[in-house]
This record gives C-alpha cells, sequence and structure tokens, in this order.
C-alpha cells in the first residue's frame, strides 16, 4: 500500500516573500470604490472629448483665418494674372491694326508694377510728414489710411507683406509697424527676412506669437522693439542677429531665450521684464557688452553664476520675482550703479557686494533681510539705500555704515530696528530718512521727524555724552586695578 508523501515546509525564502507582499499591501491607500472607479472612468473620457473639441475648435479658427488671408492673396495675384492676359490682347491687337511701331500700344503693367510706380511717384513729391523724423531712408506710411472715425486702418498680412517688399525695394531703414497690425495676424511673413538694410523695426503692441527663422536676413538691424506681444519663445536664428544693440521683449509670454542668444555681444539695452521666466540661460554671461538689463515682474528664482561676466552693467533690475538670493559672483560688476531687487525673498546679501566700487543705489526693499553684512560697507560710492519693509526680519544696520559717506538716501521704514550705530553720526550727506513704523529708541520718533541731519546730530551728541560718562569710570577702573595689582601681583626682579 503506497503512502502519501508528507508535504515539505515552505522555504524560508518563500515565506520571506510572502511576508513582503502582505506588508506593501497593507500599505497601499483604501482601493477605491465601484462608484469612484465609474466616475473616473466617465471624468477621462469627458476631458479626452473635451480635448478633442477644443483642438478641432482651434484647428476651425486655424484654417478659418488661413483660408480669409490666402483668400486675399490669390485675389490679387487672380486680378494681376487678368491684367496681363489683356495686356497681350491690347498688345496683339494694336500690331494687326497698326504695325507702325511708334503708334503700338505699350504692354500694361503688372498690379505689382503699378505698385512700385506709385510708391515712386509718391516719392517725388515734396513729404509733409514722416513718422521717423531724421531718419534717411525712413519708410513712409503711405498704405496706413483712416478709418471713418478717424483711426488707423490696421494691416492685413497681405498687405504687411506688400509693406515689407516695398522697403525691401526702396532700401528703407526703418520699418515701423507699432500697434497697426490686425488682431488675427499672429505670425510675420516669411519675406520680413529680405529687410536687409533696416537697421530700426517696431512690431510693438501687437498680437504676434511667433517670429519666422527668415530673421536671420536681417544683417543690420541694430534696434528691435517687440514690447507688449504674445511671443512664446524666440527661434534659434535670433541669435544671427549680432549687430543689435536695444532689444525690448517686455510684456510678452516668454519663458527662455535661444541657446544662441549670447552671440548678441553688441547688445548694450535689454529688456525682458514682464515675461515667464524662471530662470536665465547661462549663455547670458556672453552678452559682455551690455550696459542695462531689465527683468522684472517675472518669476526667477535665481540668477546664472554667469551673470558675473556681464562686467559692462550700469543698471541691473530684478524688482518683483521671487529670488532668494544674489549669486557671489555679483562682486564682479564694478561699473554697476543702479541695483534693484524689491520685492523678492532674499535673506542675506552676497558678501562680495562690497566690491562695487561704484554703486550708488541699491534697493532691497520688500524682501527678507535678516542682516546687511559688514564689508557692504566698502560700497563708498553709494546715495541711495532702501532697506524698508523687510518687517520682523531686519534687526540691525551694519555698525560701519558711517563708511558710506556719500549716502544722501535711507529707508528702514518698517524694519525692526530700534537703535542706529554710532557711526551713522558721519553721514554728513544724509538729506532722506524715513523710519516709518520702525521702533526706533535711539534716537527717538521726536527726532526723526526733525529731518535726516537732525538725526545726525542727534547721534552725534548722543555717542559724545555717552563716551563722556563712560572715561571717569574707566579712569577709576583702572587706578583700582592698578593698586590691586601692586599689592597682590609684585612684578619679579
Amino acid at each position: 500500500m503506497a503512502t502519501t508523501p508528507y508535504p515539505q515546509p515552505p522555504s524560508r525564502a518563500f515565506l520571506d516573500t510572502i511576508q513582503e507582499i502582505t506588508q506593501i499591501y497593507s500599505s497601499l491607500p483604501p482601493r477605491p470604490s465601484i462608484e469612484e472607479i465609474e466616475a473616473a472612468t466617465s471624468t477621462l473620457d469627458t476631458l479626452n472629448n473635451v480635448e478633442q473639441t477644443k483642438l478641432q475648435e482651434i484647428n476651425t479658427m486655424v484654417l478659418f483665418q488661413s483660408h480669409q488671408q490666402r483668400k486675399e492673396a490669390l485675389h490679387l495675384l487672380q486680378l494681376d494674372k487678368m491684367f496681363q492676359t489683356f495686356g497681350d490682347l491690347i498688345q496683339r491687337a494694336s500690331e494687326l491694326v497698326s504695325p507702325d511701331e511708334d503708334r503700338k500700344i505699350k504692354k500694361l503693367p503688372t498690379l505689382y508694377e503699378d505698385v512700385v510706380n506709385y510708391e515712386k511717384e509718391e516719392e517725388e513729391e515734396p513729404q509733409k510728414s514722416q513718422d521717423f523724423e531724421g531718419e534717411k531712408g525712413s519708410l513712409v506710411h503711405k498704405p496706413f489710411l483712416l478709418t471713418g472715425d478717424g483711426s488707423i486702418e490696421k494691416l492685413s498680412l497681405m498687405k504687411v507683406a506688400t509693406v515689407i517688399e516695398n522697403c525691401a525695394n526702396n532700401k528703407d531703414t526703418v520699418l515701423e509697424l507699432r500697434g497697426k497690425l490686425v488682431d488675427q495676424m499672429e505670425w510675420l511673413p516669411l519675406s520680413i527676412g529680405k529687410l536687409s538694410d533696416v537697421t530700426q523695426i517696431d512690431l510693438s503692441e501687437n498680437r504676434i506669437m511667433a517670429l519666422p527663422t527668415t530673421i536671420v536676413g536681417l544683417k543690420a538691424l541694430t534696434k528691435l522693439d517687440l514690447h507688449s506681444n504674445q511671443l512664446i519663445n524666440l527661434p534659434n536664428s535670433f541669435g544671427e542677429l549680432i549687430n543689435l544693440i536695444e532689444l525690448d521683449l517686455h510684456a510678452n509670454k516668454l519663458k527662455s531665450l535661444p541657446d544662441t542668444f549670447g552671440k548678441l555681444t553688441n547688445l548694450i539695452d535689454l529688456d525682458l521684464s514682464t515675461n515667464d521666466f524662471t530662470h536665465l540661460h547661462e549663455s547670458i554671461g556672453s552678452l559682455i557688452s551690455l550696459k542695462r538689463l531689465n527683468v522684472e515682474t517675472n518669476k526667477l528664482e535665481e540668477l546664472p553664476f554667469t551673470i558675473g561676466n556681464c562686467t559692462s552693467l550700469t543698471v541691473m533690475k530684478l524688482d518683483f520675482n521671487e529670488l532668494k538670493a544674489l549669486p557671489e559672483a555679483i562682486g564682479k560688476l564694478e561699473c554697476l550703479e543702479i541695483l534693484t531687487v524689491h520685492y523678492n525673498r532674499i535673506k542675506m546679501l552676497p558678501t562680495t557686494i562690497g566690491n562695487l566700487s561704484n554703486l550708488k543705489e541699491l534697493d532691497v526693499s520688500f524682501n527678507e533681510l535678516e542682516f546687511v553684512p559688514e564689508n557692504f560697507c566698502f560700497a563708498v560710492s553709494l546715495k541711495k539705500l532702501n532697506l524698508g519693509k523687510n518687517f520682523a526680519d531686519l534687526r540691525a544696520l551694519p555698525r560701519s555704515i558711517g563708511n558710506l559717506e556719500m549716502l544722501e538716501e535711507l529707508d528702514i521704514s518698517g524694519d525692526q530696528i530700534k537703535a542706529l550705530p554710532d557711526s551713522f553720526r558721519f553721514l554728513s550727506k544724509l538729506r532722506v530718512f524715513r523710519a516709518d513704523e520702525t521702533p526706533l529708541e535711539v534716537p527717538p520718533k521726536e527726532v526723526v521727524k526733525l529731518g535726516a541731519q537732525e538725526v545726525v546730530q542727534y547721534m552725534a551728541d548722543y555717542v559724545y555724552k555717552r563716551d563722556a560718562k563712560l572715561l571717569p569710570l574707566k579712569k577709576k577702573r583702572k587706578g583700582f586695578w592698578s593698586w590691586f595689582c601692586s599689592i597682590f601681583c609684585p612684578q619679579q626682579e
């Protein structure tokens, strides 16, 4: 009779695996109910339908706009073709009727030739007004007609393309289309790359979303104004505009700069304010000619260390961002005269800030500043200093603030400073001192209300009187210790 084999006990590894699976299972969140599963499925289906619907709406809108703009262009091309056809017919008929060469009817000009001839005739007449007075070869905007209510008629894509063609043919140096494009126009004609002679372009206050890559053809461009548009990014070819000196991109929707941006080594003025930047590309450190940088009202959390390479900077505005600190490399900006970081989250200033020997204005108000480093007082050219509204964080000024002998304005409003340092008495040129809502005890509020120089004089008198009281006490202490040491600490011969 066969016996049933006794089952082998499970191995240790098997038991450990089961235990681990059980622990993982028990750590899972509660399992969704059937109703929750059905609701989640329904939500996903709804969102998918909404997404498809919105994409279809956008697609329809874009197709409609493209159709309308294409319709205008096709109409003009067909009209031109019609003129050419009738011109050829008239030419042939005239040859049949009268073969005399002198009596032949000349070939009719095409539509494009009509436009060019009209422009040339207009240029021969005295110009009563120009948009850019004193600019040689500037573009006179004859196509901009007034509507019935006196406002300027805005230009469609086709009309802008015509303006660009005329501008290129006439070798104009200025193109001014500020607020002159129809609202539906979100892209520029590719032909803008033909403007190789243009040095200044103003396309501000429109609704442009993107720039064509053909802008690489704007070789002579030195000034470009694109503020108050809908730009999301810049093409990589933007870095080829190597002659740019002034660039205004404020009030757009930019989040980053192209990698080639560092090629703009002749750039002097750069305005990136009121965009969506969370960081600046490291290539910004290659802008060695940059003198004025405005990055106000963005979402910057930090500055790249390479900012220290922009040694020509004289003005840097970083207000209304989310900066928690400034890089130590900022101490390399020895030409910097104005630095504003109003309304950020800065807790301390870099120790290298004292190297800014030409700094004349510093605004660190509305931050979380806890203290100001002593070596900051080596910035002896400072004339205007705003440390106000750091609320409960800032409790004292640096002891050597008296080194800032050129200081004319000082604001410590809304801080928690109770006493001014002794060296405050050396600020002989101070003419404005604000300490509203600051719990000052030395000097008292009554003196602060009298004005800046009264505060300086008070501190001078305060230190003098205090030291005068301490002097006799020091002498008494010195006599006592001399007597004590003579008795208990005899000198060895």
